[in-house]
């Protein structure tokens, strides 16, 4: 028989979702807008709907590095990784435990697919990292690993990384990508910095509509055109001319697995090109979406 809980829901649902955050500019930290309010529901609807986490597995734009290095110092502070920003934010504090253990947990687990990844005992949590967590988990206590990854790498080739990733969700280790869904700053720039409420152009709702689409139907082609999405999307290279803060998207996805539909749990923009959608991957997305809803 399945093993069911009172409630008569399947153990493969209490398995943590894996994420993938949007985390927008620096400022989201001051100005949290809709993604920053969605980011404040989405800790609590985690604890609610599946426990606390144990510890945090976090893979960010911001986070890159020639092979995977697990970050493993015992102890993390906020990198102002940034400049050119509001003084105030460099006086913004997420200093939160580091997860040791967890590092060889998943050093172990890369080696199973033959992915050499390199602990060291260093720290620190870039912006992309910080700035969701402050607002998911702000009392900083939930043990987090950065997993500094390689830019180079095809969506193939990080798909597969999550997948080597995809045991910890039954272990109650959060997975969490944080990127941009659309990501060209130089668009954003020539906007101007004054109007984060300009309408959304219609390349970036194109091209965040066509990742939506394909993610939440699963099905293979699907699956196909999204690892090839530079070739297949509308206006990929207009919105990602570098696509280092999309590929965490499909860290996160493998880590949720190929054969469950992704859910897309926020959308929302800025300054009329920076999409601050968020997706869950995995059998419990679904239910962390209806969490959201409610």
């Amino acid at each position: 028989m399945p093993d069911m809980d009172k409630t008569d829901t399947p153990a493969s649902t209490r398995a943590l979702p894996a994420l993938f955050i949007s985390h927008g500019s620096p400022m989201t930290a001051l100005e949290p807008r809709e993604a920053g309010a969605f980011m404040q529901r989405l800790g609590p609807a985690i604890e609610r709907e599946f426990g606390r986490p144990k510890a945090i597995v976090a893979i960010s734009a911001h986070s890159l590095t020639r092979e995977p290095v697990p970050l493993a110092a015992p102890r993390h502070e906020a990198v102002y990784d940034f400049g050119g920003f509001d003084p105030e934010l460099y006086t913004l504090r997420y200093d939160a435990p580091g997860a040791p253990e967890l590092a060889q947990r998943v050093a172990a687990l890369l080696a199973v697919r033959g992915v050499v990844a390199h602990v060291v005992a260093e720290g620190g949590l870039d912006h992309g990292i910080w700035t969701p967590l402050r607002y998911m988990f702000p009392q900083a206590d939930v043990p987090v690993l950065p997993l500094a990854w390689p830019p180079n790498w095809a969506p193939e080739r990080l798909f597969a990384l999550g997948a080597a990733l995809a045991p910890l969700a039954a272990e109650g280790v959060l997975v969490m990508g944080s990127g941009s869904i659309t990501h060209n700053l130089r668009r954003v720039f020539a906007g101007g910095l004054r109007d984060a409420d300009r309408p959304a152009t219609p390349e970036s709702t194109a091209f965040r509509e066509w990742f939506r689409e394909r993610a939440e139907r699963a099905q293979a082609g699907d699956w196909a055109q999204l690892l090839a999405y530079r070739q297949a999307a509308p206006h990929a290279e207009l919105m990602h001319p570098t696509d280092e803060h999309l590929l965490p998207w499909y860290v996160a996805a493998g880590a949720g697995g190929q054969g469950v539909p992704a859910r897309r749990i926020h959308a929302s923009l800025t300054f009329g090109d920076l999409g601050m959608d968020a997706y869950a991957f995995g059998p419990g997305g679904a239910r962390l979406a209806e969490a959201l809803r409610g």
